[in-house]
């Protein structure tokens, strides 16, 4: 069958030569896909600048269905989403602005989790000197008591299961 290609952007896969490649990576359908996936991660502010220079959707706002989707070139931002929207960027700055002044950064922020997890790693660090010793066997909880277990899954007693005479090395 040969070798295939997959496309994340639009889910899809074929076989993979120069020309199928090469028509599927300029074809409308991919460059769409590729935009709308670069489009999840974009600033909100961006967003904002450019919902604001659109007009409304009159279709989307009769409907609220669009047959162009994301792809349509009217905005299909409410006003409630718009100032939700406003509202987030206005956020980003001022935590932007409180990081510039020096001030502290409100808790649950991703440098926040970066520091925490930089002393955790460096305390595990200083720690491993230490030999570590292997944590005694559980069964997961709700498991019934050992005794009522069949035989497989019980875990194996200290020193290893008795081997039969017949079976050892001799």
């Amino acid at each position: 069958m040969g070798k295939r290609y997959f496309c994340d952007y639009c889910d899809r896969s074929f076989q993979d030569n120069l020309h199928n490649r090469k028509k599927h990576l300029n074809g409308v359908q991919h460059l769409r896909a590729k935009r709308v996936w670069y489009d999840l991660f974009r600033d909100a502010a961006a967003i904002l600048q450019e919902e604001q220079t659109k007009k409304p959707c009159r279709k989307f706002l009769q409907t609220g269905q669009c047959d162009f989707g994301s792809n349509c070139r009217f905005s299909h931002m409410t006003e409630q989403d718009l100032e939700k929207l406003s509202a987030q960027v206005q956020g980003e700055q001022r935590l932007k602005e409180l990081r510039q002044e020096g001030a502290d950064v409100p808790p649950g922020t991703v440098e926040d989790w970066l520091e925490k997890r930089a002393k955790r790693l460096s305390a595990a660090q200083s720690n491993s000197a230490l030999p570590e010793k292997p944590a005694p066997f559980q069964y997961p909880p709700g498991w019934p008591p050992v005794q009522d277990l069949p035989p497989s899954l019980q875990a194996p007693p200290p020193g290893g299961w008795p081997v039969p005479p017949n079976l050892q090395w001799g």
